[in-house]
């Protein structure tokens, strides 16, 4: 009998497309995933990865059993949700993603409740940019996933999701101290011609949010450093270099050397939960959306 976890293994890495990719989905290491194929090509007698260049790549068989496996994980899946709806507990594994400032800035506050109130439930988090997550939702390799939008950027969904609006997330302009405009009380897009931007890299929501924001105001901004992480923004910032537009969640006190300026008119971030519809009445979703709702509200509260 095919064992079960070395086809979760197999379907990941036809998914992502390499090894270190399916790994750093499944929560494991490359070597784990490595060991299970083997251990698959052994059960299934068949040549599952062939190397080509400096990688690997799926066999014509792989794909085949790839296929089979999707399949076989869908029922798996079904099944669990019908035990866990009779049960009417929160139990089994629960994949929540996030975004990173998400990750830091709400999910320390909504896991503990989870955990300590639901022993039963195997709680896993992934860290993942809203696009990806919206699409590890879609294939069912995420459960509830944290994700934003601005409003002239909307985040699109299929008709197979379902969300929830969590809050409202504003964002400031940070410029360091000693930049000609920390001492004013706002700015506005045209205050900002010719500055040099630190931003996420094109092809992501903040990229394109920036771009559309300062383009309205007849302002083409310079990204000057292509930075994913806002912590080392900020720390460049820290160090005179660039400016950049930061949202509250996740931030953090800033040091003494970047200054946050409220940007006119107000820009913010809308945050959602979004799940498959097919799982709603899976308990363990409904306890996850709880937490989530009850983390921002005390955090929107204090």
């Amino acid at each position: 009998m095919i064992d079960l976890a070395r086809l979760r293994a197999l379907h990941a890495v036809a998914l992502y497309g390499s090894v270190g990719s399916a790994a750093e989905a499944l929560g494991y290491t490359p070597s784990a995933i490595s060991q299970q194929l083997a251990k698959l090509e052994r059960e299934t007698r068949t040549t599952l990865l062939e190397k080509r260049g400096r990688g690997v790549v799926l066999t014509d068989a792989a794909q085949e059993l790839a296929a089979t496996a999707s399949k076989v994980l869908e029922l798996v899946e079904s099944a669990e949700l019908k035990l866990e709806e009779q049960r009417g507990q929160a139990i089994g594994e629960l994949v929540i993603a996030a975004f990173p400032t998400a990750a830091r800035g709400l999910l320390p506050a909504a896991l503990p409740h989870l955990i300590n109130e639901h022993p039963a439930l195997d709680v896993r988090v992934i860290e993942l940019d809203p696009f990806d997550a919206v699409a590890a939702v879609q294939r069912g390799e995420v459960h509830v996933a944290v994700v934003h939008d601005w409003h002239n950027t909307p985040l699109t969904l299929t008709e197979e999701l379902s969300r929830v609006k969590l809050g409202t997330d504003p964002a400031d302009v940070l410029v360091p101290a000693a930049h000609r405009l920390a001492g004013k009380e706002s700015v506005r897009a045209t205050d900002l011609v010719g500055e040099r931007w630190i931003c996420q890299p094109p092809g992501t929501i903040c990229h394109d949010w920036l771009v559309r924001t300062m383009s309205k105001a007849g302002v083409e901004p310079i990204v000057a450093y292509s930075v994913a992480e806002y912590q080392t923004q900020i720390a460049m910032l820290n160090r005179g270099i660039g400016i950049g537009m930061i949202p509250r969640l996740g931030r953090g006190p800033l040091p003494d050397g970047v200054t946050a300026l409220p940007l006119q008119p107000a820009p913010s971030r809308r945050l959602y939960a979004v799940w498959r519809t097919a799982t709603a009445r899976r308990p363990a979703v409904a306890v996850a959306l709880a937490a989530l709702k009850t983390a921002w509200r005390d955090r929107d509260t204090a």
